[in-house]
């Protein structure tokens, strides 16, 4: 879910995204993962491992489940999650569009979360305030991401373990959970890193490192280890860092960093130029968007408005210069040289005195098509 809460994300405000697993027997909430921005399947994964494992800080709710409902989305279908849940053994039930009802546990909480939790934070998009038009006060501070993660799990400890839902009868998840005899499936904290994390295949280790997505991957442990094969598998979007296993064998060989990483200063001065970027081709869109016409009342041909003065055409023209191909092509392209003269010219092939016989045989048509004919070849 997309909390209605504003929260402070680099100096920007942004609504965050919450993506938990519950449990439908407990009510309890077994895992949950926080997004700054729109999640992703990498988001999914993260909650599906603090959902499965009981070890601190995650305990004493998980284990794997023998169903997993999920609601259509393209996050939870993705190949890397099924093949996960795949690989753990866990079926995936889709539930068909527009059924709320199926998922009835997790559309409460989040139903409960906003109206218990989310309601009386700074910068709750949904509370009403005067004036005609709902904005934001100017003096108010917003939660930074790591303020609101702390307190979200605060709140997450407190329904598991202090919240009496009226399904549970006066129980709390953690009772009802402890009640329960049926016996939990455990999965070691490093196979289950293992099989949450994308596979991209094999490569062969070179002096280089590894190479993935055009770029190299190194390690101190792959000194001496030139040659072999080996699968890389990763987290999603997490680009500074891969996980190399041995292909044959499927042992993990270590991890391996992003090797001539730019520094943070300059990332982030090219996330600044993308951004001016972005809003300049907003702002030339928008322009675009603009067209008006005169308004007529008798026949005629319509008549663009919008006039430009010589200065103002001269200075949009030179901004757009350069943008085309045919612009970015080089000016000293150099055409390629005459073959040499020992090669065989196409078009020297045969010699120019051997003329090809005609052939003796009559022209023959086609039954069925007159306009067609055919010569065989002498």
């Amino acid at each position: 879910m997309q909390a209605p809460v504003l929260v402070d994300v680099d100096g920007t405000a942004r609504r965050p995204w919450i993506t938990w697993f519950t449990d439908c027997a407990t009510n309890a909430i077994t895992g949950v993962a926080v997004t700054p921005v729109h999640p992703s399947r990498e988001s999914v994964l993260s909650a599906l491992r603090s959902a499965v494992l009981r070890e601190d800080p995650y305990g004493p709710f998980g284990g794997l489940p023998e169903k997993v409902r999920v609601d259509r989305g393209k996050d939870f279908l993705s190949r890397t999650v099924t093949a996960a849940f795949g690989l753990l053994d866990v079926t995936v039930e889709d539930l068909p569009a527009y059924t709320p009802h199926l998922k009835g546990t997790v559309e409460g909480l989040n139903r409960a979360v906003e109206s218990m939790f989310l309601a009386a934070l700074p910068g709750y998009a949904r509370q009403p305030r005067p004036g005609k038009r709902a904005s934001r006060p100017k003096d108010e501070v917003l939660l930074g991401v790591e303020d609101f993660t702390g307190r979200l799990l605060a709140w997450t400890s407190w329904w598991n373990t202090e919240h009496h839902p009226a399904p549970l009868r006066g129980k709390t998840p953690l009772e009802a959970w402890q009640d329960d005899p049926t016996p939990l499936r455990d999965v070691p904290a490093a196979d289950l890193w293992t099989f949450t994390l994308e596979d991209a295949g094999t490569r062969t280790l070179t002096t280089r490192g590894v190479r993935f997505r055009k770029r190299d991957y190194v390690s101190a442990w792959m000194t001496g280890q030139a040659g072999i094969p080996v699968r890389v598998r990763f987290m999603p979007h997490h680009e500074h860092r891969i996980e190399v296993y041995h292909a044959a064998t499927g042992r993990y060989l270590g991890p391996a960093d992003l090797a001539d990483r730019a520094a943070e200063e300059q990332a982030s001065a090219v996330r600044r130029a993308r951004a001016a970027r972005t809003r300049r081709l907003r702002k030339d869109l928008q322009a675009s968007q603009r067209e008006r016409y005169a308004a007529v009342n008798r026949p005629g041909a319509p008549r663009r408005l919008g006039a430009l003065t010589t200065a103002q055409a001269e200075t949009e023209l030179a901004q757009a210069t350069g943008t085309g191909l045919a612009d970015l092509a080089l000016p000293d392209l150099i055409l390629p040289a005459a073959p040499p003269g020992r090669l065989a010219h196409p078009a020297l092939s045969r010699p120019p005195d051997r003329a090809r016989p005609a052939c003796s045989r009559p022209v023959r048509t086609c039954p069925r098509r007159l306009a067609r004919t055919s010569r065989r070849p002498c």
